[in-house]
């Protein structure tokens, strides 16, 4: 350790721990069957909002999907805006016979606090509530910063949609995406691209094939033919140093009925998980999958349908930008250590704050890199603390040097 920073003895870690703990036992999964939304989370975070005499923007982007947005001014003069962003969604638990803990328990063992969405990210959110709450406490400080607790980031990421379109967005110089990446002060975010074809043939009986036109053929066609393209795109797009590689993952083949094995379907079904490089034409992209369906499915008189079900650019930031090199700084004064800089192998809500308000985003935030949607998903405890001072330090560097 460096020693202390000037916001130290503001950041209240025993209340940190408990609001992080007080937002896993909401279970924030995103389950429209069972009434689960991300309603009682946003609404927590907003009541701690209120309690420290901020005014937070509650817009519900989609039935009990609530973004809640606070500017907090920070009252020395002209300067810049910058931004944190978290989202309050989880995954769902899956089987919880498989946890060793209540998923939503947020039981403290051994140095970790446990639960879904611990790491990803209730414990990104608290922090970064907290660290701004401690660099408004510390004193004046120019321009201003704006959190951004979101909605849907698991899902088609709407609340970053809805909150990118906004006035308030496009003013964001720079924004702290709160992820958990491992100390890694990510500077890059692999691009997604997520495709749906459907595939109509005619039903037939399964003694009598002739009969038919077969969908399942096309689909399996397709998966099969998806690995060379894969080759393909990973030739012409070189290993990132950060990102890795391309990978073209069919993630559903659907047709069909268990019980009736004796029945040509007259639908088939196939979506696949792109995850790209910068340089990826997604449209180009889109067109080539479609292609190489169709070459499968057209001899067999079967048709093909194609959905971009949804479109995220692979996004860059400059390791020189100024939102980073604050958030070096800050992290080498408070761990002792220069941090070393990786890739988002998925995109983040920065994907869509950088695409559509044009702001540059740097991803670095409390938790291991890979333990998201896991069992057994935890933090270490000392994180919680550990990030909100490295973030209220890091917003102090970038609000004074930019104003």
């Amino acid at each position: 350790m460096t020693g202390p920073t000037a916001t130290d003895a503001r950041i209240d870690v025993d209340a940190l721990v408990r609001f992080t703990q007080e937002l896993v036992r909401i279970r924030s999964v995103h389950e429209p069957e069972t009434g689960s939304d991300e309603s009682a989370a946003a609404a927590l975070v907003a009541d701690l909002m209120r309690g420290w005499g901020w005014e937070p923007q509650v817009t519900e982007v989609a039935p009990g999907r609530p973004n809640v947005i606070a500017v907090v001014e920070g009252g020395g003069g002209d300067g810049p805006t910058l931004g944190f962003e978290g989202h309050t969604d989880v995954v769902t638990e899956g089987d919880r016979a498989s946890w060793s803990v209540d998923p939503f328990g947020a039981e403290i063992r051994d140095g970790r606090l446990y639960g879904r969405g611990t790491a990803d990210m209730k414990a990104g959110v608290a922090s970064m509530l907290f660290a701004v709450r401690a660099l408004q406490q510390a004193g004046p400080f120019p321009g201003r910063v704006v959190l951004c607790v979101l909605a849907d980031e698991e899902g088609l990421m709407l609340g970053a949609k809805h909150f990118a379109g906004t006035e308030l967005a496009r003013r964001i110089d720079a924004c702290i995406v709160c992820e958990p990446e491992g100390d890694e002060v990510c500077v890059a975010a692999k691009g997604a691209v997520r495709i749906g074809l459907d595939f109509h043939g005619r039903m037939a009986h399964g003694a009598m094939p002739h009969q038919g036109r077969n969908p399942v053929v096309a689909a399996a066609r397709l998966v099969a033919a998806l690995a060379a393209y894969e080759d393909e795109l990973r030739d012409a797009h070189p290993e990132h140093e950060h990102l890795g590689v391309v990978h073209v993952t069919p993630t559903v083949l659907d047709a069909g009925s268990h019980d009736q094995i004796n029945v040509i379907p007259a639908e088939a079904a196939v979506r696949i998980d792109v995850r790209t490089l910068p340089g990826v034409d997604h449209a180009a992209l889109v067109e080539r999958v479609t292609a190489i369906a169709r070459e499968g499915a057209e001899p067999l008189g079967v048709t093909v349908e194609a959905t971009v079900i949804d479109d995220r650019p692979a996004v860059e930031i400059d390791p020189d930008h100024p939102v980073v090199r604050a958030v070096v700084a800050a992290h080498e004064r408070e761990c002792g250590t220069r941090p070393a800089y990786g890739g988002v192998p998925g995109a983040t809500d920065g994907t869509i704050l950088q695409r559509d308000a044009g702001v540059p985003c740097v991803v670095y935030g409390p938790g291991d890199k890979w333990i998201a949607h896991q069992v057994d998903e935890h933090v270490p405890v000392a994180d919680l603390d550990r990030y909100a001072r490295i973030y209220a330090d890091a917003a102090r560097a970038f609000l004074t040097a930019g104003a």
